[in-house]
């Protein structure tokens, strides 16, 4: 029996490393052959619209579980919402269906913390459940991929109760990490562009409004990402269905800037201050951070590594 890791990008590959270290036989799916596949797991080019696809592969590979990371960014979701749309959307329906069909054990969905932004007005300052209450028409996702999460964990927990199909969706925050030269997400460009400038020992010029923010953020390492999802594997009865994976403690950008500077090498960065808005430009500044308790208490999982580890161990320091 095989895991099936939808996603050929940083948290998969993370994901299929980990569970390749204990044992597990690993099918990693993508639509395109990646430049990098984890010693020891087989691929497979599949889309994950393609529903006729997707329940071949799991039925000719004895797929037992599915670790489902595929999906568009919101950069690529702006410039092609309907493809978009169709594989964070269309594309979690198949898997779920998938998973209903041959009756497999587990899957475990990627989600993101971008689903409660559009509530942080309203939200704190207590830590954020994942059961924030928020407006269905005032407090709607602020963006496409924020939309597409928010739906997937509906329909996974949709087919949790009414077809019995054990999901878990994981709540990752912004993600740190990963070996890219040319980083799409906002973090990653966000810690790339810091890093490069303190190395290159050049002053720096943020002009992007998505990389400036008012308040703190949380993170959250890839590392950390990949042993929670193999913490919800694992976890015997989780209950709740939707859990928060991030760093309980959040960040400031000039706390950021000093601790990129602290680890590698002096750094002047100028922006413009009088910026109001919240992380990746969403209207509103973060009340407070999300709560652990449950990942803690369900998944057995505790974020491990902090932002200055990660910008150590990522960009080489």
């Amino acid at each position: 029996m095989s895991v099936l890791v939808t996603g050929a990008g940083l948290i998969g590959c993370a994901v299929a490393e980990l569970l390749l270290a204990r044992g597990e036989d690993i099918l990693l799916l993508d639509v395109r052959q990646p430049a990098h596949v984890p010693a020891g797991a087989r691929f497979v080019a599949a889309d994950i619209t393609d529903a006729t696809a997707i329940d071949r592969i799991v039925a000719d590979h004895g797929v037992r579980d599915i670790v489902h990371t595929a999906a568009m960014l919101s950069t690529a979701m702006r410039a092609d919402p309907v493809r978009g749309l169709g594989v964070n959307l269309l594309g979690t329906a198949n898997l779920l269906q998938a998973c209903r069909q041959h009756g497999l054990r587990r899957i475990i969905l990627v989600s993101s913390t971008t689903v409660l932004y559009s509530g942080f007005a309203t939200l704190g300052p207590d830590p954020i459940p994942e059961d924030a209450a928020l407006g269905l028409v005032s407090q709607r996702p602020g963006s496409l991929y924020a939309i597409s999460k928010l739906t997937g964990e509906q329909l996974a927990l949709l087919y949790r109760d009414l077809y019995g199909v054990d999901t878990i969706s994981l709540r990752f925050g912004a993600v740190v990490g990963g070996r890219t030269d040319a980083p799409t997400s906002v973090p990653g460009r966000l810690f790339s562009t810091l890093v490069k400038a303190a190395q290159d020992a050049r002053p720096l010029q943020i002009d992007d409004p998505l990389l400036i923010w008012k308040g703190k953020e949380e993170f959250v390492d890839v590392r950390d990402c990949a042993r929670a999802a193999v913490c919800a594997l694992d976890a015997e009865r989780p209950q709740l269905g939707v859990y928060n994976i991030v760093h309980p403690r959040q960040w400031s950008l000039d706390e950021i800037i000093d601790t990129v500077a602290a680890i590698h090498g002096p750094l002047t960065v100028a922006y413009d201050r009088t910026v109001a808005t919240g992380f990746a430009g969403f209207p509103h500044v973060r009340p407070a951070g999300s709560s652990v308790s449950a990942a803690r208490d369900e998944l057995a999982f505790t974020a491990q590594h902090d932002l200055a580890d990660s910008l150590a161990y990522w960009w080489n320091a």
